[in-house]
């Protein structure tokens, strides 16, 4: 059985139309590994394979799931900083029909939400020039969920790690089961919680200055539940407060005027990520 490879905008003549699905933003594509994810991306118009691999920067939605519109609020900072953003889609439904939390928490009921976005960056490495051995990594609110827990799990592939409003926390705590602790790593996921590796990765903290609704807040009853707080705000200053008695420290940027408004927070994200990806080391050419 031949397996196709997949095409590149470079692979095509110039006025080809299919150039335009390729760069810009581009369609979603199913996950070769497993069709029921899929991803979109937004690729520098002027993108070619030469010079060093362009950075990534993956954007995970929350429980609303508006990843195509969370791509497209990065196009712009994707052709300014010529970077590559990709967007991951995790729909609901994937372990019950009631499902709507199973990617926050890197299920292992059935699938594995942070293995599939590293075959989503496999994918994208195949068919663009970006650089797929450490990307850049955000999400908000239950993207903020997968965002922390994915670097636990893989720290070394991250150039940098920005987590917005988590609703719940994961702490570095090796008396405490997962989600709320990190007791259990090996036998869930099959590696430990390695604060050490995360000590030099550049991290965000982000939330809105009025986050403290805690209306749509699924119940806490869990183990340390009381110790993570009421609120997103609490709960992200809680997270803070963990890291650092693990020994590293985070940047913590409160957005004036603004609540639980995922658009309202990310240009304080993207002044981040812009920092980030403008001194993310280039990949050694073979």
């Amino acid at each position: 059985m031949t397996v196709e490879r997949p095409v590149s905008p470079w692979d095509l003549p110039a006025g080809h139309p299919g150039i335009a699905f390729l760069t810009g933003p581009t369609p979603f594509f199913a996950l070769a590994s497993d069709p029921r994810f899929s991803y979109c991306l937004y690729v520098p118009t002027d993108h070619t394979p030469d010079g060093p691999p362009l950075p990534l920067v993956v954007t995970v939605h929350g429980t609303r799931r508006r990843a195509e519109t969370l791509r497209d609020a990065f196009a712009d900072f994707a052709e300014r900083h010529h970077c590559v953003v990709l967007a991951p889609l995790f729909p609901a439904g994937i372990t019950g029909p009631n499902d709507v939390d199973s990617y926050k928490l890197l299920s292992s009921a059935g699938f594995r939400a942070d293995e599939a976005l590293l075959h989503m960056v496999e994918e994208a490495a195949a068919r663009w020039h970006v650089r797929a051995d450490r990307f850049h990594l955000h999400g908000f609110s239950g993207g903020g969920q997968f965002a922390h827990r994915f670097a636990y799990l893989h720290p070394d592939r991250l150039a940098s790690l920005s987590v917005g409003a988590p609703g719940r926390v994961t702490f570095l705590d090796p008396t405490t089961a997962w989600w709320h602790g990190t007791a259990d790593m090996k036998e869930q996921f099959g590696t430990d919680a390695d604060p050490a590796a995360l000590r030099g990765l550049p991290v965000q903290l982000v939330i809105g200055e009025n986050d403290t609704d805690a209306a749509e807040l699924a119940p806490d009853d869990g183990p340390g539940a009381a110790s993570s707080g009421t609120n997103r705000t609490e709960r992200i200053h809680a997270l803070r407060a963990n890291w650092r008695e693990h020994g590293f420290d985070t940047r913590l940027d409160i957005v004036p005027g603004t609540g639980h408004q995922h658009f309202a927070v990310l240009p304080a994200v993207q002044r981040f990520l812009a920092t980030q990806v403008s001194t993310s080391p280039e990949v050694p050419q073979p």
